[in-house]
């Protein structure tokens, strides 16, 4: 998925702004190796109750990963739901992406998001199905550490900055 369009635009702003382009939050997310900025990983127990956590996510080519070690209530979630929500505080726009999270096992994706990890300064390497490293977040767990594409189908954006506006897109699974 490169360049994802939205295939529905919604415009939420009640003072009379425009809906803001896609292209905002998009060239922002695509301008850092990392997001540069807190994001947190929303994910929901298996009875039922929310559970969010801060995470460092990726984008590269118009996808979003992260990674979590198996044992994080985080990584539990996800076995057991993959639905999530990742929420983002960017330079000039607050993010919430609405979608799944499934775990990354191939070779040749685990690689080349090692290479950009190093690019980003976080020193991993892909052992077996994940990262390993001298070190990350406390939060993770300890290594290995598995790799997650988050696949949003629904994106709400709230301006922090001129112009203002605020809106809810929505795109192809």
């Amino acid at each position: 998925m490169t360049d994802r369009n939205p295939i529905d635009t919604r415009n939420l702003d009640i003072y009379g702004n425009p809906p803001l382009p896609w292209s905002r939050p998009r060239d922002l997310l695509a301008a850092a190796i990392f997001f540069g900025r807190p994001a947190f990983l929303g994910t929901v127990r298996p009875d039922g109750r929310p559970h969010a956590a801060a995470i460092a996510p990726l984008w590269l080519a118009g996808e979003i990963y992260f990674t979590s070690g198996p044992g994080t209530r985080k990584a539990r979630d996800l076995a057991h739901n993959p639905a999530c929500t990742l929420s983002a505080s960017l330079a000039t726009i607050d993010l919430v992406l609405e979608g799944e999270a499934l775990r990354v096992t191939d070779a040749p994706t685990l690689e080349r998001l090692a290479a950009r990890c190093r690019e980003g300064g976080w020193p991993v390497q892909v052992a077996g199905d994940g990262f390993t490293g001298p070190y990350s977040a406390p939060s993770a767990g300890p290594p290995p550490w598995h790799l997650y594409r988050f696949r949003f189908h629904t994106a709400i954006g709230n301006a922090t900055a001129e112009p203002n506006g605020a809106t809810l897109w929505r795109f192809e699974c």
